[in-house]
């Protein structure tokens, strides 16, 4: 068996774990340490970056982020997946790549060469600062799935992110229909998941919003989980029927504020 076909079968594999109301649970992680704890936990199915913890673990902006300095970033994550340090990760690895970079499709033939099976994909243009009309968002999925296929990864799963809820500009956000307009696009285009981003000025997704989007998009809804009160839970997120769950930055977010509170607790009692 090749290498490539093992790939695939990885991807195969990751697209199988994303079952509408038993959803694939994505703790994200953002460098080797991150990822060396979540793989070595039982119940991680898969391994899943998060750009903005990437962007800051580096000490620069989510939309700084620069391909090379996420793909240094994939790399070392890669390299403790992989048993006696060869080979493909040991487990389904996708990566997020924010809007592809300017070069989708070598974006995907470069992670995929570090053993990815997998991306998320916004249709945010985050060096115009504007949202890609629907036909352009559709093509880029198209020319990342075309490129896996090239690569010997057809089964490769794409995670494809809206952000037409958001304000612009000063300018309201899209609707939900117009969220659920785009979901079924990036479907039909080849997305296994679609990522409704609603942001924090936002106040995120709503729980009658999310039983929408399952509704539209027969379950393949990616939910971004908001680790504190008040927000939906697992087993919320499991009984409305969505597929996938992710955490984003939320894990960095809380090991770094409880790093500041342990080095104000020693550095308390300095002069």
């Amino acid at each position: 068996m090749t290498t490539k076909t093992m790939q695939n079968d990885l991807a195969v594999k990751f697209r199988k774990l994303h079952i509408p109301g038993e959803p694939l649970v994505l703790t994200n992680v953002y460098d080797a340490a991150t990822a060396s704890i979540i793989a070595e936990h039982p119940s991680t199915k898969a391994i899943a970056t998060a750009s903005y913890a990437v962007a800051a673990s580096q000490g620069i902006a989510d939309e700084k982020l620069t391909l090379p300095q996420n793909l240094a970033a994939v790399r070392s994550i890669a390299a403790v997946l992989k048993a006696d340090g060869g080979g493909l990760p040991r487990i389904p690895l996708t990566v997020d790549v924010q809007d592809g970079y300017e070069d989708v499709a070598a974006t995907v033939r470069e992670i995929i060469a570090l053993g990815a099976v997998g991306c998320n994909l916004e249709d945010f243009d985050s060096a115009n600062n504007r949202l890609r009309p629907i036909s352009e968002a559709v093509e880029r999925i198209q020319l990342a799935m075309q490129a896996a296929r090239e690569a010997g990864v057809p089964d490769f799963a794409i995670n494809a992110r809206t952000d037409v809820l958001l304000k612009l500009d000063g300018q309201d956000g899209g609707s939900v229909e117009d969220a659920i307009e785009r979901g079924r696009a990036y479907l039909e285009a080849g997305a296994c998941t679609v990522f409704v981003w609603g942001g924090s000025a936002r106040g995120g997704v709503s729980k009658q919003e999310v039983q929408r989007l399952v509704e539209a998009f027969d379950g393949r809804l990616n939910v971004k989980m908001n680790l504190q009160e008040g927000y939906l839970t697992v087993p919320e997120l499991r009984e409305i029927g969505v597929a996938r769950i992710s955490l984003g930055p939320e894990l960095y977010r809380a090991a770094m504020k409880a790093f500041k509170e342990k080095a104000d607790a020693v550095l308390g009692h300095c002069p």
